[in-house]
């Protein structure tokens, strides 16, 4: 409420003089505390509730400008109905752009309402036109800026943020791969350049991002072993994550892999196949970390001068010291892991994927991710955060560009609908970019364990038509790998966390020719690449789940039927809302299905569907109208 003194100064005179409120902002992300995400060149669509007493007319301005900047630009608000108002802009640089409202009672256009009303009563208007011409001269001799007023538009009390990302952070396909595993002969430690000698074969299945693990030297001192043994046998090269050794730390690479020139001129040789390096930023160290003996302050030591090692009871990482946040020498060692991100950067990766982001301070995350991006803002941070939602969430409103969700554990038709609701269709989205992977390192779910080659294609063609940025782990993936460690367990059996691997890429059984075809789909159909355009359709079967994406324009439709059941058959009947598609529905139209390449002839809103998952567990068909030429020829598009 506006608190006005007995003895009110000008400026709050004029304040008890502005009748419009402003409320209700969307976006508005925790009252302005947190920006909104966009990437380049999307709209960002302001709303807002904007009421004034009596009956005047209101008009009212989006402002926004880059927040390096001084000058704002306005574009008019539209009312909407309800005293909801609508505007929006454009956002064409990466970085941060700040908007708010500016709206006031419009005089002018009060005078041309209520004229036409007197005029329609057949009142005399005599004394309104002079009214209305005194308005005019009053505008006239106005001056453009500073005049009384424009003090008495009513403004926003706070400027809320967007931030622009590239376009990748809305729409790219990862691949993960340890390159310590690419040697093309078994018993060898892979190299960059057996890295990019396997280039061809990821780009050819349609990814854009290839993510590796840690690169750099990896600690001897309580080195795991095997399928994480705590005691590492002869020949046993320990995991990338326990960071650090004699060759160097944060900053080194192994030396297995090669130099650091290598790592450059794979970086380089990736981008030639249209692929960008994604690295692991994994903000720990080992014992025989360089840290440790340089930064001491930085660990955490306990009563028996041992360093605490990484728990998440029950389990131990004994090979792994995580750093102590709440040291006295914080401030050197928040500026230490910058210069860690900067140098990185310098090397040419702009994407980052963060471990365990959730067990480092949220302040800390929000001061790395804000200095990194005003000087890079073309740096893209994928939170790795298996925890609680409100923790995940509170990551990504700090900065995280990306983020993993729980995908990997919604398998039931009710289970999906509910999750992907609420990471599309409410305010979650404006700041959650949902990361979505059906298998990583660390985790193979009991639904691919159990369900065989068709368990894995239709958890990717989940991950890749549900959302817009999806990654898998692999070979293990296109290769179907199901072994357990152990029953009830999510690690694999010989898991190449702890040891070099040798994959024949060649197996009969591989789906590689399935995922390309499946990214191919993605690149070619607009509608795949955004997450905000999800709507789940009826269909009468709770193992099928079907669901569709279309562009604003209607020009690009696709329509998604998955078969969630990995063993058996299922079929059901669909229905379309066929005029929010702009499909007559007095007219046939045709279902291309992609995948499959069949087309079919469908009329009205409900059809039937029905998927044997050991030929083809999903449909992914693009919708095409039926278009009549000139000489009465029928063709579809």
């Amino acid at each position: 409420m506006l608190q006005v003194p007995a003895a009110p100064t000008e400026c709050a005179a004029e304040a008890a003089r502005r009748r419009v409120v402003i409320e209700a902002v969307s976006p508005e992300i925790d009252g302005g505390r947190f920006p909104v995400k966009r990437t380049l060149g999307d709209r960002v669509r302001v709303e807002a509730d904007l009421v004034a007493d009596g009956h005047e007319a209101i008009a009212a301005d989006l402002l926004y400008r880059r927040e390096q900047d001084v000058d704002w630009r306005a574009v008019p608000m539209e009312p909407l109905g309800n005293d909801r108002w609508r505007g929006e802009f454009q956002v064409l640089e990466l970085g941060r752009y700040v908007y708010a409202i500016r709206a006031w009672v419009d005089r002018f256009r009060t005078w041309q309402q209520d004229l036409r009303k007197r005029v329609d009563a057949g009142q005399d208007v005599a004394v309104e036109f002079l009214v209305g011409a005194q308005l005019i001269e009053e505008a006239a001799g106005r001056a453009p800026e500073g005049e009384a007023a424009q003090l008495r538009n009513s403004t926003y009390d706070r400027h809320l943020t967007v931030v622009v990302d590239p376009v990748k952070a809305r729409f790219s396909t990862w691949y993960e791969m340890f390159p310590r595993s690419c040697a093309p002969v078994p018993g060898r430690h892979g190299t960059f350049r057996d890295c990019e000698a396997r280039l061809p074969y990821i780009a050819g299945m349609g990814f854009d991002v290839l993510y590796l693990p840690p690169i750099h030297p990896i600690g001897r001192t309580n080195r795991k072993g095997r399928n994480n043994a705590p005691q590492a046998g002869p020949g046993d090269v320990g995991s990338p994550w326990a960071i650090g050794a004699a060759e160097g730390g944060h900053k080194a690479v192994h030396p297995e892999l090669g130099s650091l020139e290598d790592f450059r001129h794979l970086v380089e040789k990736a981008r030639e196949f249209g692929l960008d390096i994604a690295l692991d930023l994994a903000f720990q160290g080992s014992p025989d970390h360089p840290y440790v003996r340089e930064h001491p302050r930085w660990f955490r030591w306990r009563p028996d001068n041992t360093v605490q090692y990484a728990e998440n009871p029950p389990k131990k990482y004994e090979d792994i010291y995580p750093f102590d946040f709440e040291t006295e020498d914080w401030q050197e060692l928040w500026q230490e892991l910058k210069s860690v991100v900067l140098f990185w950067i310098s090397q040419g990766v702009h994407i980052f994927r963060v471990d365990n982001p959730h067990t480092k301070p949220f302040p800390f995350w929000e001061w790395l991710i804000t200095e990194i991006k005003r000087e890079h803002p073309q740096v893209i941070f994928l939170a790795e955060a298996f925890t609680r939602p409100k923790v995940m969430y509170r990551l990504a409103k700090l900065g995280f560009s990306q983020s993993y969700t729980y995908f990997a554990w919604r398998n039931t038709k009710w289970e999906l609908t509910q999750y992907f609701t609420e990471l599309t269709r409410t305010e979650v989205r404006e700041y959650f970019r949902a990361h979505l992977w059906p298998n990583t390192p660390d985790i193979l779910t009991e639904y691919l364990q159990f369900g065989g080659r068709p368990a894995f294609m239709i958890r990717l063609v989940l991950a890749a038509t549900l959302g817009a940025n999806y990654g898998i782990y692999g070979p293990p993936f296109e290769l179907c790998l199901t072994q357990a460690r152990e029953p009830g367990s999510e690690e694999y059996l010989d898991s190449e966390k702890y040891e070099v691997k040798y994959w024949d890429l060649d197996q009969p059984h591989s789906l590689r020719d399935f995922i390309a075809r499946v990214n191919r789909i993605r690149r070619d159909n607009p509608a795949l690449q955004s997450d905000w355009n999800l709507r789940f359709f009826p269909i009468d079967s709770d193992q099928l789940l079907c669901y569709g994406k279309c562009t604003d324009d209607l020009s690009n439709i696709i329509v998604v039927v998955v078969n969630l059941n990995p063993h058996h058959t299922q079929g059901g009947w669909l229905e379309l809302p066929l005029a929010e598609l702009g499909l007559d529905p007095a007219q046939p139209y045709q279902v291309h299905d992609l995948l499959g390449d069949s087309r079919f002839l469908w009329h009205g809103p409900r059809n039937y569907v029905e998927l044997d998952p050991r030929v083809q567990p999903a449909h992914i068909f693009r919708i095409r109208r039926r278009v009549r030429t000139e000489r009465d020829f029928d063709y579809y598009m």
